[in-house]
């Protein structure tokens, strides 16, 4: 490409000018019909535009990264009712006053189940003390929802039943019997969420979690069995081991 002269003589005064004049700046004469043109840049190529890095907004009070504040954990409000209402009623005498109901009666396990396996989906929503359901229901909800908003309302629903029943069976298979309440089912939405939360954190989203809290309560839920003899340890170590299966399956989700 040609560069334009780096000055042009006047023919009239024989003065040095710029050639993007086009007179003579000293004695008015006419040097070129028309200055040159500015070359900005190559022939053929555009000027480049600077992109934008798309931002985040801010993040709002109460917000949790990698979580949707907007979704409401009503699945998980479903499960913590449900083993409330069933365990008053097992419990108060509100219905075996009059039909001797009792937490046999709906679906407790205390022996091998025989043929009824269904007890292995029931028994996760029964507790006959007060201090040990609400220790496992407040993880459920804690966890549950955290899982909930994160994946949607299936979540907690399915690793809640999966993995009370995974706990529940390894219970009847090593005869660690009775095996009553959600310490398996809690602890599988522990796990699940901790294995979720790991998987982020090596794909390089650091969600900032509180780890400590988590392990506290996975620690609490398997020793519940020690201070209540009607949870077994193994459930919850049943439960554990279904929800890192499950967190592993839902981690992929999120890829």
């Amino acid at each position: 490409m040609s560069q334009p002269d780096l000055f042009v003589v006047c023919r009239n005064c024989g003065s040095e000018v710029s050639p993007y004049v086009t007179e003579c700046p000293y004695c008015g004469q006419r040097v070129r019909k028309r200055a040159p043109k500015i070359e900005r840049g190559r022939r053929g190529e555009e000027p480049q535009r600077r992109r934008r890095r798309p931002t985040l907004p801010r993040m709002r009070r109460g917000e949790i990264p990698g979580i949707a504040i907007e979704a409401r954990p009503y699945a998980t409000a479903l499960l913590v009712v449900a083993s409330l209402v069933a365990t008053l009623v097992a419990v108060s005498g509100v219905i075996s006053s009059s039909t001797d109901l009792s937490i046999d009666d709906m679906g407790g396990l205390f022996i091998k189940p025989g043929d009824e396996w269904w007890r292995v989906l029931t028994t996760p929503f029964l507790h006959n003390n007060a201090g040990y359901a609400f220790i496992a229901l407040f993880a459920t909800g804690l966890f549950g929802s955290s899982l909930e908003r994160r994946f949607g309302w299936w979540a907690p629903l399915f690793v809640f039943i999966g993995s009370g029943a995974a706990g529940a069976a390894l219970a009847v298979a090593l005869n660690d019997l009775p095996a009553l309440g959600a310490n398996g089912a809690a602890l599988g939405l522990v796990t699940a969420w901790l294995v979720d939360d790991r998987m982020a954190l090596g794909r390089g989203d650091d969600r900032e979690s509180d780890l400590i809290g988590a392990y506290v309560f996975a620690a609490v839920l398997l020793l519940v069995a020690v201070a209540w003899p009607d949870a077994s340890i193994f459930a919850g170590v049943g439960g554990a081991a279904a929800g890192a299966v499950f967190g592993l399956g839902l981690a992929q989700l999120k890829r």
